[in-house]
């Protein structure tokens, strides 16, 4: 017997309550970014003491990583929320660490990660696609790639903005289109 998602019985989840989830969960991974990005780029300067320590600093971002998967899972009311983190965590790091390989950058591993376990952890209600959700966490990460390669390291800030706000716009294209549909039945 395949267990399937279970979203029977359960009210939609509300716009402003996504969008609120969403919200605090990319604003905990504001700083998780931050501090792994300020890792990366102590890690590499030639300095003799570089500051921050790029040890301590790794270690913070990670350690918030579990957190951010935390609050999708638990503010969006996922059935097996627990569950859901755990997976998350293994696509994060699954994901996160093909991608920075590939791309050859953190910044864009990162992003790919941090959505690919969003995707899991954020409840998808009915006429949410998995398909629909990973393309648009695959525009992030492609929109990251390019940034990475063509803009100023400014650029690179607003990276943790990205993962999440994609999964929530195609969670409400998902969902208008599937009221298109019930509207023209």
């Amino acid at each position: 017997m395949r267990r399937g998602r279970s979203t029977a019985g359960i009210q939609p989840l509300s716009p402003k309550r996504k969008w609120q989830t969403i919200t605090l969960a990319t604003l905990l991974l504001v700083p998780a970014y931050w501090s792994m990005l300020a890792a990366l780029v102590a890690a590499a300067s030639t300095s003799e003491d570089p500051l921050p320590n790029p040890a301590a600093s790794l270690a913070f971002g990670l350690a918030l990583i579990p957190f951010v998967f935390v609050v999708l899972a638990f503010m969006s009311e996922h059935p097996r929320a627990p569950g859901a983190v755990v997976r998350a965590m293994g696509l994060c790091l699954l994901v996160g660490i093909t991608v920075s390989a590939l791309a050859a950058d953190a910044v864009t591993g990162i992003v790919a990660g941090v959505g690919a376990g969003g995707i899991v952890a954020l409840r998808a209600d009915a006429g949410h696609t998995w398909r629909a959700r990973a393309l648009a966490v695959a525009f992030a990460v492609v929109y990251v790639f390019v940034l990475v390669r063509v803009a100023s390291s400014l650029a690179l800030l607003p990276a943790p903005i990205f993962p999440f706000t994609a999964i929530g716009i195609a969670d409400h294209l998902s969902e208008r289109r599937r009221a298109y549909e019930l509207s023209r039945s």
